[in-house]
């Protein structure tokens, strides 16, 4: 037997052991699984925190879907409650509420765009068909932002479109005009779109095409990154680089900063690399593909680029490595408790490249003044079953007008209003 291999090989399971156990001080969880999920759970993961590569075998684990099952319902902290808002839709993703509270929906699987208005409390919304025949749409955004837009912008797998747009639309009253005729396409295909306060660049979320560019890097072109443009399209620049695939795109009102919710890479083992959620630094660089969180180089990239090893950005709030977190919204409603004011709502939707799985539930990202303090706690959990099945994913968070929160699930095409119901 070789021993200092053997030794090493116990060190690294002693060392994951302890990671697994919660802080009782302050019930903190830093690697677990749905079987620990629950509302209120807190997380927190630093670098110090993570195993070595291969600590634990790459898994294939992708989810059972399965029906709800009967008198199933969300499980949320005390004082909230779930309803169904929408129902029977084709893979619903992204959603954004427009200014006169309607809620905009990416419906993918449909190829369409959705207008959901809300009826009297506690009825389903009505739903409309604003456009249909797009290209896997995702991203959403009014422009210019304010009270009174003019356009709706849409992300596509591999262009970026204009529609017509007032107040009150609920169908387009004309043709999408191109803005970015040319992203990238294949790989990852969520192409979130968002504006910066004063509505003078638009940022675009393009994901990697490969795992951890397994390929020629040339295929990787323009793409594991945040690009930004002037609303026409034109000015194209890469305002971030090295994020393996930031899905969701947000930007926190009290400091402007632009915010992102990245998926990490796979096939290093259950517990690595976190995926995470992060104000976006100009000019930053995040790692992928040679590094992660922080100076941690891939193992697959072994000696590759050791001049940006002390480049790399390390992101604010570490996630559950294989949670898959998408879109990410702030709360900026009055309904809920003075608590929940300018916290981070992320959707996770759920793992495949873990043993026992994790995500599947939506969290809050724990902010003091608008800054991160690095943890997170569960929200809205129950979407798996005791043995094991998934009956909601989910994948789009955000605020409706009169401060409740929604969230829709690709499983069995769901969309959740949340609202608070108990005393503050």
């Amino acid at each position: 037997m070789n021993r200092p291999i053997f030794a090493a090989s116990l060190i690294a399971a002693a060392i994951f052991l302890v990671s697994t156990l919660p802080t009782h001080a302050e019930d903190v969880i830093v690697f677990g699984d749905y079987t620990r999920d629950a509302p209120g759970v807190r997380h927190q993961i630093t670098p110090a925190d993570l195993p070595p590569p291969y600590a634990s075998r790459s898994s294939s684990n992708g989810a059972n879907i399965v029906s709800r099952p009967p008198g199933a319902m969300p499980k949320l902290p005390p004082g909230f409650k779930a309803e169904i808002f929408a129902s029977n839709l084709e893979e619903p993703r992204l959603l954004r509420t427009a200014p006169n509270g309607d809620i905009f929906l990416a419906e993918t699987g449909a190829g369409a765009i959705r207008v959901l208005r809300p009826g009297a409390p506690g009825q389903p919304a009505t739903v409309a068909t604003f456009a249909t025949g797009l290209d896997i749409p995702f991203g959403l955004a009014f422009y210019p932002p304010g009270d009174d837009p003019q356009f709706l912008y849409v992300g596509t797998v591999d262009a970026v479109l204009r529609f017509p747009y007032r107040n009150g639309d609920t169908r387009a009253s004309g043709k999408p005009e191109t803005i970015i005729p040319e992203l990238p396409e294949g790989g990852h295909s969520t192409r979130d779109v968002l504006f910066s306060a004063d509505g003078k660049r638009l940022f675009v979320s393009v994901g990697s095409r490969s795992n951890v560019a397994e390929s020629a890097f040339a295929d990787e072109a323009n793409r594991a990154d945040i690009l930004s443009f002037t609303p026409d399209g034109k000015g194209e620049t890469r305002f971030a680089t090295g994020i393996r695939n930031p899905v969701g795109l947000a930007l926190h009102p009290l400091t402007n900063d632009l915010w992102t919710a990245v998926n990490e890479r796979d096939g290093l083992g259950d517990d690595l690399p976190p995926d995470y959620v992060t104000r976006v630094r100009e000019g930053g660089f995040y790692g992928w593909p040679w590094y992660y969180i922080g100076d941690h180089q891939d193992p697959r990239h072994k000696g590759e680029h050791p001049e940006l090893k002390d480049r790399v950005v390390v992101p604010d709030v570490l996630i559950q490595p294989h949670s898959a977190p998408l879109q990410l919204a702030v709360y900026t409603g009055t309904q809920f408790p003075e608590a929940y004011r300018n916290d981070i709502f992320v959707a996770l939707h759920g793992s495949w490249n873990r043993a026992r799985r994790t995500g599947y539930k939506v969290v809050r990202v724990l902010l003091k003044d608008g800054k991160p303090t690095g943890a997170y706690e569960d929200f809205m959990t129950g979407f798996v079953t005791a043995d094991g099945n998934v009956w909601a994913r989910p994948v789009g968070v955000g605020v409706a007008k009169d401060g409740s929160l929604l969230v829709s699930e690709d499983a069995n095409g769901t969309i959740w209003r949340i609202t608070y119901t108990g005393t503050r």
